[in-house]
């Protein structure tokens, strides 16, 4: 039998393991903390500056971290049906949410009509141009041999160039002018380095700070569709909370705030006549 003093060593022993464990274990702890919570988010191009800013007021708000690519609405709307690693879908307009959502893609009761874009003519500063004066007839100028459009077949603001043009009886008199651009943000580009002499952009580019040095025209919005722009959380999130945050962060009067600074309009009817959707 064991005496008293003799189960000493063993109960040293014991505390000295456990003792080394605890160790072991606040190492692995400072070695390997937790994971910043991250979001993948796909938006248009004409977003590029706003999202930006937005997106940078809500990670202080947050801790958490935004990851942003910026493209066409089209391309997306095709790379996220192909399993796209996204989390969050801000298109440029709201037909390729929907038909995500049709195809069972999105969260349930997530779509949320965030902003209504505005088409602008776009001249660099020194352009003898004056759309203010010439509107619409500003692209049949002598000066003007290249006019910069985002492609329609993909991009709503290119397919809202358009229906612009066609309104106005111009596209048979340009069509041989324009240069399409990948994207609405590639467009501007072209027009900012003198590719094209004259842009149809988004007023939220033509406000940024590389551009907001130029002049534009509001091209009149009954010339073309509306462009009423949503947001979506997709299926395949794994931070599905942290997203919905973010939409109503963008929803919310800092988020509207800064929006409004870049141009866009908040909506006040949907596309099919209901009141815009609000993020649950």
């Amino acid at each position: 039998m064991l005496r008293q003093h003799d189960k000493r060593p063993a109960a040293a022993w014991l505390f000295l393991v456990c003792l080394f464990l605890l160790c072991a274990l606040c190492a692995s702890a400072r070695a390997f903390p937790p994971q910043q919570p991250q979001l993948n988010i796909a938006a248009a191009s004409d977003l590029k500056f706003a999202l930006t800013e937005l997106a940078s007021a809500f990670e202080k708000q947050s801790g958490a971290k935004l990851n942003l690519t910026y493209g066409s609405s089209g391309n997306f709307f095709s790379q996220i049906k192909n399993g796209a690693p996204f989390d969050v879908f801000f298109s440029a307009d709201s037909e390729y949410p929907r038909r995500l959502d049709a195809a069972g893609l999105v969260v349930p009761n997530s779509i949320y009509e965030y902003a209504v874009g505005r088409l602008v003519l776009w001249v660099p500063a020194g352009s003898k141009i004056d759309l203010s004066k010439s509107g619409m007839n500003s692209l049949l100028d002598p000066s003007v041999q290249k006019i910069a459009i985002a492609n329609p077949a993909h991009a709503p603001y290119g397919r809202a160039a358009a229906a612009a043009l066609g309104n106005a009886g111009l596209h048979e008199k340009v069509k041989d002018k324009l240069v399409i651009g990948e994207n609405i943000s590639q467009a501007a580009q072209f027009a900012q380095s003198g590719n094209a002499q004259i842009g149809m952009i988004a007023m939220s580019l033509a406000v940024s700070p590389p551009l907001r040095s130029g002049k534009y025209w509001e091209i009149p919005q009954r010339q073309y569709f509306p462009l009423i722009q949503s947001a979506v959380v997709l299926k395949r999130c794994e931070q599905k909370d942290l997203a919905l945050s973010f939409l109503k962060f963008v929803a919310g009067p800092a988020g509207t705030k800064i929006l409004e600074d870049f141009g866009f309009a908040k909506p006040q009817v949907s596309v099919d006549g209901r009141a815009p959707l609000k993020p649950y």
